[in-house]
């Protein structure tokens, strides 16, 4: 791997920050130290620093010679809501937060590559560094576009990573076009008439109308949608009654949406609220939906796509990297900046060796981020800008 020498003589420093980072997990819009950590470091580094941007973003910038070329870089800053389980030292200190994505270290990445890009300055144009928060949920990405993130800071393109626990370290996966799915969640509240268990022929039993919901809900995926569409409709919960002898008033159903169009996500949507509401209505009942658009498909723009990827062949060796990777029933907010400006999105290996990263998923209470994997991200990121904005490139 071709680790900047100097990037990795900081590798001491970087693994210090992020696990103090993942020491004091904060939730979306809630990262009030961890937004204060960047901005300190920003400041120290020389970087102009613009806080406040959806409640706890913040933007560095750093500007070299009269380029009118830019490039955006973004990295997510917020922990989850659940309980760590380990044990070492610098586990969560916040009972039921926890960095449990990774997130720590993706902010340590990009906070080293300013570092980097400050002293090193070998590029001509503009360099915005993106601290976004709120990516687990709250959609932190698409509050920082509706507040005029890309007018503010203008970036001809923007590019963002997240590691990859089933990757081993030195690997990075891609594909260009759609690579994460978009994702929606879904309430349905059928209401009936409750009565006695004994005597169901004087009421309408919602459990019942909702069992026929989750069946018919089924055929969606499997007779509304192309085969070549891949796409989710998982119903999650039931919840219904009290007691053994009641036929309650209400039973609810919850869920999620998952698909890589966004014609697809709509159809499923539309199919849903459908059936919920007419399958209810032959059995006698109502049935209120409440259906909600998440975080849109993430597409990464295809020559954008190439470039990141040609990027990471240059640290690593074409052959561990992979321009084909598989879709990703996951979803991330950095789909809003790829809506809004061109850019891409790459995974990056940290499976395998180190003190604790590689042992376990992302969203598992025993997850640690790779420390192994900080200097390579963050040299990625820094000829991420050397590359696009090269002397030779502008």
């Amino acid at each position: 791997m071709k680790i900047d020498p100097l990037i990795q003589s900081w590798h001491a420093e970087m693994t210090a920050v992020r696990r103090d980072i993942h020491a004091h997990p904060e939730l979306g819009f809630e990262e009030e130290r961890t937004s204060a950590i960047v901005a300190d470091k920003l400041r120290e580094y020389g970087c102009e620093v613009t806080t406040g941007i959806a409640k706890t973003g913040i933007v560095g910038t750093i500007r070299v010679g009269n380029s009118p070329n830019s490039i955006g870089l973004r990295a997510d800053m917020d922990a989850l809501p659940m309980e760590e389980t380990n044990t070492f030292a610098h586990r969560s200190r916040h009972k039921g937060k926890m960095h449990g994505c990774g997130h720590d270290g993706h902010t340590t990445m990009l906070l080293t590559a300013a570092r980097y890009l400050s002293e090193t300055r070998k590029f001509q144009g503009t360099v915005h560094f993106i601290f976004q928060p709120a990516e687990e949920g709250p959609g932190g990405g698409r509050v920082m576009v509706e507040e005029g993130l890309f007018q503010k800071f203008p970036c001809d393109a923007v590019f963002g990573m997240h590691n990859r626990p089933s990757l081993p370290v030195g690997k990075f996966q891609i594909r260009s076009g759609p690579m994460m799915a978009g994702a929606g969640s879904f309430d349905i509240t059928i209401k009936g008439k409750g009565t006695h268990g004994a005597r169901p022929e004087s009421g309408i039993d919602p459990v019942v109308v909702a069992s026929h919901i989750v069946t018919a809900a089924q055929t969606i995926r499997s007779r509304t949608l192309s085969p070549h569409d891949p796409a989710v409709l998982s119903i999650t919960q039931v919840h219904a009654g009290d007691a053994y002898n009641v036929i309650p008033e209400t039973a609810v159903l919850r869920g999620t949406i998952r698909a890589f169009r966004q014609e697809v996500m709509d159809a499923q949507m539309q199919g849903l609220a459908r059936i919920a509401s007419q399958v209810a209505a032959a059995y006698g009942a109502t049935a209120h939906c409440d259906i909600r658009q998440g975080y849109p498909p993430l597409v990464n723009h295809p020559e954008e796509a190439a470039f990141i990827a040609d990027v990471a062949a240059s640290l690593v060796g074409e052959e561990n990297v992979n321009r084909n990777g598989a879709l990703v029933m996951g979803s991330e907010d950095f789909s809003y900046m790829l809506n809004a400006v061109p850019g891409a999105f790459i995974l990056t290996g940290q499976g395998g060796s180190g003190d604790h990263g590689g042992s376990c998923e992302v969203h598992n209470p025993g997850y640690d981020f790779n420390d192994e994997v900080l200097p390579l991200g963050a040299t990625l990121f820094a000829r991420l800008v050397e590359a696009k904005l090269g002397t030779a490139a502008s």
